[in-house]
């Protein structure tokens, strides 16, 4: 038998369950990437089974394998050449719904796809809500070339940024770096507190070698945030205030055990 929902897996659940009701027949969308997203490709998968009709752009591999297996046609990005509606997680999101993501390694293809989009709406557990952006990684795509040389320039563009640390690392994968699906590299930045990340997102996208950091500014439309006794609150900025659903998660199994963190 699989094992009960953890509190975690529940406030996941319920969030991407709650934005699943956004789609509708017809729409062209894009899935993001990462634990939660996974969670809303499953329940779309559900809703396509029971006859909804939609066309998905992935925003990595990962989701597009996910998408597929559970009945979610997918095309390219080219092919759909814009979007009704992108739905997706984050790292960080704080009260002005500005966004930290990239803790995948998928924030470039997961930026382009959401511009791309009429409206973005991003999921989360409560966690994920923060008062100041920067405890969480900062994620920065940088092109294997001389990236060495460009960690150098991103380290001394930070001297003069509103920022608490100023580590940049490599991000591995085992004993190689880390590559993305774009075939680049990531550095993460462990700035610890940003103080202007509108500044910091154009200061960084200047360096060369840098193809784009895992800053979301003035992106995202609406939030929705899971909690793992089944409530969900959204926040739409276009209709203002926030709502509440609860879901009755009473004897629910889970039933995706093999998404993970």
């Amino acid at each position: 038998m699989p094992a009960p929902l953890s509190p975690i897996d529940k406030a996941k659940y319920v969030a991407a369950r709650r934005a699943s009701e956004f789609v509708e027949s017809g729409m062209k969308i894009g899935l993001g990437t990462g634990s939660t997203a996974a969670w809303l490709v499953r329940c779309l998968g559900e809703r396509v089974a029971g006859g909804l009709r939609i066309r998905a752009v992935p925003t990595s591999s990962r989701t597009a394998s996910l998408a597929r297996e559970v009945g979610i046609e997918v095309i390219s990005l080219d092919e759909a050449k814009w979007l009704d509606l992108t739905i997706d997680g984050a790292d960080e999101v704080d009260g002005n719904l500005n966004l930290i993501k990239g803790g995948g390694g998928a924030h470039l293809q997961e930026k382009i796809v959401a511009t791309a989009s009429d409206r973005m709406v991003v999921i989360a557990d409560a966690g994920k809500q923060v008062e100041t952006l920067g405890a969480f990684p900062l994620p920065i795509e940088v092109v294997p070339f001389g990236w060495q040389t460009t960690q150098l320039l991103v380290e001394e563009a930070l001297i003069g940024l509103d920022v608490l640390g100023r580590t940049t690392a490599l991000r591995m994968s085992g004993d190689a770096p880390f590559v993305t699906d774009e075939g680049n590299h990531i550095l993460d930045l462990q700035l610890g507190r940003i103080g202007n990340a509108r500044q910091l997102s154009l200061v960084l996208n200047q360096i060369p070698g840098v193809v784009e950091n895992g800053l979301f500014i003035d992106i995202c439309d609406a939030l929705v945030v899971g909690h793992g006794d089944g409530r969900v609150l959204v926040r739409d900025l276009a209709e203002g205030g926030v709502s509440e659903t609860r879901y009755a998660l009473e004897g629910e199994d889970n039933i995706f055990t093999e998404i993970a963190e």
